[in-house]
């Protein structure tokens, strides 16, 4: 039944017609494209979760990069964030391999589901408030079928709003005030699971040193041993 759920919610996600400036950011960029690469016919459209429909491990970032996974239909795939990432998975063991370039380069990811809060590529990077609630019931049944162990939110936005779902889903007890988010901040949820917190691994942080690599490599270092006390 969790399969079929799962393949049921990649349809829908691909279909989602909800927000029309997203949808015309979306197709305007795979139209005009990057020069680099105007011989790849673009995705151009929402972009679904990536990995297992059962998972230890859900990964949450903020939304897909206009010329990475718009153009790729993979989350994280194509671009220099998706090189850090999965690179950091396949260390710790949740990908079969480090590069993710395209659909079909043989990627696969092991006990883990990569997700964004919004799966259009907004304009500038910044989907409005209405555009995330809009995505939001995509959010709540990945969450809802994968039942992971440990979550881990990349980025401050991505942290609230997986804060906001799990008060929603009985995961978390509505805190007196807001969590802070931190890289490398961890909070318990309820049935033994865990937040955790990291800085994205945007270029913006991996280029100015805010995120290193080990800084990186930590948070699934440890995600990866709060997964290993539970089994």
């Amino acid at each position: 039944m969790s399969k079929t759920r799962w393949n049921r919610l990649a349809s829908q996600v691909k279909r989602c017609q909800k927000c029309p400036r997203l949808v015309a950011h979306c197709q305007n960029v795979a139209t005009v494209k990057r020069k680099a690469y105007l011989d790849f016919k673009y995705w151009g459209k929402p972009v679904p979760n990536l990995g297992d429909h059962s998972a230890s491990l859900l990964v949450v970032g903020l939304a897909p990069g206009a010329h990475g996974a718009n153009r790729t239909g993979r989350m994280f795939t194509g671009d220099r964030s998706g090189e850090w990432l999965f690179r950091a998975m396949h260390k710790f063991g949740f990908a079969n391999q480090a590069l993710s370039e395209q659909r079909g380069d043989g990627l696969e990811l092991i006990d883990a589901v990569v997700t964004n809060i919004c799966r259009c590529a907004p304009p500038d990077n910044k989907p409005n408030s209405d555009e995330l609630a809009n995505c939001r019931p995509y959010f709540v049944e990945t969450l809802a079928i994968c039942d992971p162990v440990v979550i881990l939110a990349l980025g401050g936005l991505a942290w609230n709003a997986t804060i906001k779902l799990l008060v929603e889903s009985d995961w978390l007890d509505p805190p007196r005030k807001r969590p802070k988010f931190g890289h490398g901040e961890s909070l318990k949820l309820k049935q033994n699971r865990w937040l955790l917190g990291s800085y994205h691994p945007s270029q913006q942080n991996t280029f100015t040193g805010r995120l290193t690599e080990p800084m990186f490599d930590s948070v699934f270092r440890k995600g990866k041993r709060l997964i290993q006390g539970q089994k």
